[in-house]
């Protein structure tokens, strides 16, 4: 009965996985051809938030998901605004990528997130790393600078808006695992908040920026009006279903197969972007975005390893001089009087 379990488990998560990898290609790729043919990246951005908002309060009451979230007006101000804002701004740099640049190149830049992690908490929360993590960092920046190098289809703005984008995604991170340890809120409620709060907060800005050109732009909708309006749903509809399947993914194993999984699941897009978009690639080029992707594998090794070797210093006896109660290890995600929601501080929604 035992293996049979496991061996169930073993096939729901690989199950998960092959649909989390289709998902999440098929969306990068609509999203280029969609960015091809309707080169408004907020206006992207904003369906996007929109099916966020729409779907993800309906189906988080069917399965389930908690409600109730004690936050106080201050605390939003202070924590889940900026974060909204931050969404908003990261995703429409990461649409004005991939318009500008080809999908593999944006995905490969992006694997930079880890260094952009590693400054922005060494700066911010003062958190020091081993010297596996720091080594890890250098195949990631070698492997984005072969690419970059040697990337047919290279474009300034490109580059930076996804450079910009990955900075953004990290500090969402960043901050999230903050708000999840403070307030206890679910993973996904706070996805149906941040979505919903940058919806509202940017209408007006989008309704500046392109409501009065998408208006003008009457060949746009004369020439494949349809093939617009189908694409952006189905790239709104894509978005939000691959944050629930990163979701179920992650609530069936360990933070490093997830990181391992998410890694992978880079490569299968860029892979598959290469085949589906046939933008033009040297073997040069290939070869460095592996190196990159091979550099965040072992990244996430170092990191699960200095993480693990922290609990093991927590979990050991206190010195015989102490009280008997300080005699008893430290509970994982219970020190010094304070619960930690969230100890692991995993992201499913920033993928």
């Amino acid at each position: 009965m035992a293996d049979q379990k496991h061996t169930k488990e073993v096939l729901t998560v690989l199950a998960l996985c092959i649909l989390w990898y289709v998902i999440s290609s098929s969306n990068n790729v609509i999203g280029k051809m969609l960015l091809n043919d309707f080169p408004y990246p907020v206006t992207v951005t904003m369906v996007q938030l929109t099916s966020i908002t729409l779907y993800s309060g309906p189906f988080f009451n069917l399965w389930g998901i908690r409600r109730f979230i004690d936050i106080s007006w201050k605390y939003y101000l202070k924590m889940i605004v900026p974060l909204a804002l931050g969404k908003f701004l990261a995703s429409v740099f990461s649409h004005v990528s991939i318009w500008k640049v080809p999908v593999s190149y944006a995905h490969t830049v992006k694997a930079t997130m880890p260094l952009f992690t590693v400054v922005l908490s060494r700066i911010i929360l003062k958190e020091k790393q081993s010297w596996k993590v720091y080594l890890s960092l250098a195949p990631i920046i070698i492997g984005v600078a072969i690419a970059t190098l040697t990337e047919l289809s290279f474009d300034i703005i490109g580059l930076i808006s996804a450079l910009i984008a990955t900075m953004g995604f990290s500090l969402q991170n960043i901050f999230s695992k903050k708000v999840l340890r403070d307030t206890g809120v679910h993973h996904l409620r706070l996805l149906h908040i941040l979505g919903r709060l940058a919806l509202f907060l940017f209408l007006p800005i989008w309704m500046f920026l392109d409501l009065q050109s998408l208006i003008q732009d009457q060949e746009l909708f004369q020439s494949n009006g349809y093939r617009v309006v189908l694409l952006l749903f189905l790239d709104g509809v894509l978005n939000w279903f691959q944050n629930i399947v990163a979701f179920s993914v992650l609530s069936l194993v360990t933070p490093l197969t997830y990181a391992v999984a998410s890694a992978s699941k880079r490569l299968f897009v860029i892979a598959a972007s290469l085949i589906l978009l046939q933008n033009p690639v040297t073997a040069t080029n290939v070869i460095g975005m592996a190196l990159a992707i091979f550099g965040v594998l072992c990244y996430n090794k170092a990191k699960y390893d200095a993480n693990e070797a922290k609990k093991k210093q927590l979990l050991l006896p206190m010195s015989k001089n102490s009280s008997r109660f300080n005699s008893y290890p430290v509970l994982n995600g219970f020190h010094n009087g304070s619960l930690n929601v969230n100890s692991n501080g995993r992201n499913p929604y920033f993928v």
